[in-house]
């Protein structure tokens, strides 16, 4: 397991290079690679854009014939709400936001409460059996 603590732009790369590192010993591709650095990076820079700071866990988790990357981003930030519509931005870039990181990755969840923060857990998912 990898935890960076979120607060700059360079946790925001240290957390994408520790997620492609250990997405790559799990067997992914180049595209997934790509997908997963990508996911990470809009989950970390998330943190710092509207709560200031909070934390990228990166883990694994296995089964008889799926290795998976689980990227758990979280924050004592103030929540959010329409943050999953398509297109919805509400820092008015054209950032991918979470309903991108939702179409680059397998499995989504997000848990936040107003003024509690928010949790985010993403998953990718290998084929190996």
């Amino acid at each position: 397991m990898a935890r960076v603590d979120v607060r700059s732009d360079a946790d925001v790369r240290t957390a994408r290079e520790k997620g492609r590192e250990i997405a790559r010993d799990l067997g992914f591709s180049a595209t997934d690679l790509t997908m997963i650095a990508t996911a990470i990076s809009e989950l970390a820079h998330n943190i710092i854009w509207y709560a200031g700071h909070g934390e990228v866990q990166l883990t694994v988790e296995r089964d008889d014939s799926l290795s998976g990357l689980v990227v758990i981003a979280s924050d004592a930030g103030p929540g959010v709400t329409k943050a999953l519509q398509v297109g919805y931005s509400t820092s008015g870039s054209r950032d991918l936001g979470l309903s991108g990181v939702r179409r680059l990755m397998d499995d989504f969840q997000i848990e936040s409460s107003v003024d509690k923060g928010t949790v985010v857990t993403a998953k990718k998912w290998r084929r190996t059996g």
